[in-house]
């Protein structure tokens, strides 16, 4: 199914339209609509039919001829917002409200496609910059649908919805963020066999291409020959060479460089400390880092920000076969340090080091990973809430609060220097997991810090809750890929251009 955004600034109820969809507020005695017409009543259509405007609810209303469009749907906003003006509003109610305005556009959107509507107005709340881009950005998500595999024809067909705002310029960068974010829904969603390294290496290639950035891609000799080594254990057990991509997008105008690296398992199985099976069923996603990346890294060329944007996508396929690396293999990272292996499912890591190492020849003014890398960050903050640690809190805080911005839930997280000695070993410089099974998240962070270049201030987003939703859909999320991460990183960026993210952290990192 193809989802097709336009705007108008006609009257929504005069719209030619299978749908109009109105918002409802949570009002304190009862719901509180956000269009009338004089026409149909439909505050008291609502009351009838017992809507309350809770978030996400839904609620037709059929106007049996008198409007335009043959059916109102009604979809819930929650709380209604106290003031009016963005400006006074206090930050996180604001942030909270457009939260709720993005899931019932994507709820509203989900509905119109299985109920298989052609056209729809949306008539939600629009009148500012950041309400119009919040509506046409759930709207878009969630009329996505992933059919690659399916053998039958699309029931639903085509859709296209109208926002009625006269904010194109936000609506256009809706545009480009939901493209993004559909790109990695669909590597994501892909079927592990038909996206092993070689293919997500091409998949960046195209994109490289369709945006003017620069790219290289090291094959499994070429990885060699520039002592890549974390990449090329991790994917010694696989028939599928490792590859390594870097992108590069560049601006004119721009006096500070930031790099991402991205996780990309395109499978992992655990290697030889094999995973139990039903943890791998969802292991297609274990690359959704290198995908975001690549998908930000896109976005960012389209919305030119004055920044530099360098992208790493370390890419190997975790699996058990006769080369595989053993548990208590050493292996050398790029830039020589050693690392002994004792568990080879602990493998993102590893394939992160060599990427983080590497960004130094690049002199970033930040440097942010982000990763599918712990079940412990799960258990720590749940599905849908990712993990932020860094060189400092200051940093971490405020990275923190641009995934806050973009609409992401981030939590800022510490890095304890007691859980560092877990990582000791009497063999190399470091192992790649602790003896203390306590703080599995946390000490990731640690691990992956040792390989930060001197001086360079460095965020880790871990994400394995968020990647990948294998429940029920929601809001504008879809069951199987998120395309969590894409935003944050691209307002990451945003903010480094615009000086905001400059003053903090700006010493050595953690002494280095």
């Amino acid at each position: 199914m193809t989802v097709t955004l336009l705007t108008s600034q006609s009257p929504p109820a005069t719209t030619g339209a299978d749908t109009l969809v109105i918002g409802v507020f949570q009002g304190t005695d009862g719901p509180v609509p956000t269009l009338s017409t004089g026409e149909i009543d439909v505050l008291a259509a609502l009351t009838a039919l017992g809507a309350t405007g809770k978030p996400e609810e839904l609620t037709k209303i059929y106007t049996a001829g008198r409007l335009a469009a043959p059916v109102i749907l009604a979809v819930g906003l929650g709380p209604e917002p106290k003031d009016p003006t963005p400006s006074s509003r206090d930050q996180a109610e604001r942030q909270a409200y457009t939260e709720r305005l993005r899931r019932a556009a994507g709820a509203a959107a989900r509905e119109l496609s299985s109920s298989r509507a052609k056209r729809a107005a949306l008539a939600l709340p629009a009148g500012q910059p950041d309400e119009a881009e919040a509506v046409a950005l759930g709207a878009l998500l969630g009329g996505y649908a992933f059919r690659k595999y399916r053998t039958t024809a699309n029931p639903a067909g085509d859709l296209e919805l109208i926002v009625h705002t006269a904010h194109h310029d936000a609506v256009s960068r809706a545009r480009i963020l939901a493209k993004a974010m559909t790109l990695v829904r669909d590597l994501v969603n892909t079927a592990p066999a038909d996206m092993v390294p070689a293919d997500l290496a091409a998949a960046a290639e195209q994109a490289a291409s369709e945006h003017n950035l620069g790219v290289q891609v090291l094959d499994e000799t070429g990885l060699a020959k520039e002592g890549f080594g974390g990449i090329l254990a991790v994917g010694m057990g696989s028939v599928h060479p490792p590859r390594l991509v870097r992108l590069e997008y560049t601006h004119p105008d721009a006096d500070r460089t930031v790099v991402f690296a991205g996780k990309g398992i395109t499978f992992d199985s655990g290697g030889l400390s094999l995973k139990p099976p039903k943890a791998m069923e969802t292991m297609k996603a274990d690359m959704s880092g290198a995908a975001a990346v690549l998908a930000a890294v896109q976005a960012i060329a389209e919305l030119g920000p004055a920044v530099n944007v360098i992208g790493y996508l370390p890419l190997a396929e975790n699996m058990p076969g006769g080369g595989a690396q053993r548990p208590s293999d050493v292996i050398t990272i790029y830039g020589g340090k050693t690392v002994e292996v004792l568990n080879t499912d602990a493998e993102g890591r590893l394939v992160l080091a060599d990427a983080l190492a590497r960004s130094g020849a690049d002199g970033p003014s930040l440097l942010v990973d982000v990763a599918t890398l712990t079940g412990a960050q799960v258990v720590a903050l749940g599905n849908r809430t990712a993990g932020v640690m860094a060189s400092d809190d200051a940093l971490a805080a405020a990275v923190a609060d641009s995934a806050k911005r973009a609409g992401e839930a981030m939590w800022p997280m510490p890095l304890p220097e007691d859980l560092r000695k877990g990582l000791d070993s009497t063999v190399a410089d470091i192992a790649n997991v602790s003896s203390d099974r306590g703080g599995g998240m946390l000490v990731a962070g640690q691990f992956l810090r040792e390989f930060v270049p001197a001086g360079v201030r460095w965020v880790h987003l871990d994400i394995a809750g968020p990647a990948f939703n294998d429940g029920a859909s929601y809001g504008y999320v879809a069951k199987g890929g998120t395309g969590a991460a894409v935003r944050t990183l691209v307002q990451i960026a945003t903010d480094v251009a615009e000086g905001k993210l400059a003053a903090l952290g700006s010493g050595p990192a953690d002494g280095k």
